[in-house]
């Protein structure tokens, strides 16, 4: 199913969330609402590389591992706010609809092929990375999956984190099975499994739709329950299975 066959104008009564959250009795979450979504401030540690403190010291002894074996693993990106996600989603929404001439519907089915939607990015959680070798002289957009490949410049460290980052507990998200959907395959994101996939099992209890139709940003009018519904189902779970 293409996405903008589910972003329609139909009512968004019937299903109350897109996710209908259970919470026992005895719930306790370990990371509140805000923190999930990107709005809460947390510690980050690392000039430059910015993850929780877990993540980080993992991270650098994965970068410090790679560098003895020829790799200078670089950060493209890692924590990013709720406020900084929307910026990015903005930007390109107005791009797609402004210059681009796009309907907001396909506008929103362009940005969703590898940009989520603010409050339901892995990136808030401070345990995920977009990497690439900081050594190969590359010009252009850095994070193209054609970089990673073979004869690309980045196909060395590709091939040596399929063979070291579980190591130290990182994990690539968005694989290239042809069977997974939601965002395209994107090698260069990695995620440090010990903390994401606890803080995964919680942000699917929050009630996604509810949470967003509370927020104002271009596009956001066109998410309808079933478009949320969607959308999560393929473009948050539909993921490595190791990091559910």
């Amino acid at each position: 199913m293409r996405r903008r066959t589910f972003i329609k104008t139909t009512s968004a009564s019937g299903l109350a969330c897109a996710l209908p959250p259970v919470f026992p009795a005895i719930f306790d979450p370990n990371y509140s609402t805000e923190e999930l979504m990107g709005k809460a401030k947390i510690e980050l540690f690392g000039e430059g590389i910015n993850l929780r403190k877990e993540a980080y010291e993992s991270f650098l002894e994965m970068k410090k591992a790679a560098y003895s074996d020829g790799f200078d693993i670089k950060m493209v990106s890692s924590y990013r706010d709720f406020f900084r996600q929307r910026t990015i989603w903005e930007r390109k929404y107005l791009a797609f609809t402004e210059e681009d001439g796009m309907t907001p519907l396909d506008a929103i089915d362009k940005i969703i092929e590898y940009s989520t939607i603010p409050g339901t990015s892995r990136h808030h959680w401070g345990t995920d990375i977009d990497i690439i070798d900081g050594y190969p002289e590359v010009s252009g957009d850095v994070l193209v999956a054609e970089k990673f490949e073979a004869g690309g410049p980045f196909e060395g460290l590709k091939r040596w984190l399929d063979e070291n980052s579980t190591k130290y507990g990182f994990y690539l998200v968005y694989t290239n099975n042809p069977r997974r959907r939601g965002f395209k395959y994107e090698p260069w994101h990695y995620s440090y499994a010990p903390l994401s996939i606890p803080m995964l099992t919680e942000y699917r209890r929050l009630n996604i739709l509810k949470l967003l139709q509370k927020e104002d940003f271009f596009g956001s009018e066109h998410f309808t329950n079933r478009f949320v519904r969607t959308y999560i189902q393929d473009n948050i779970l539909d993921i490595n299975p190791v990091l559910l």
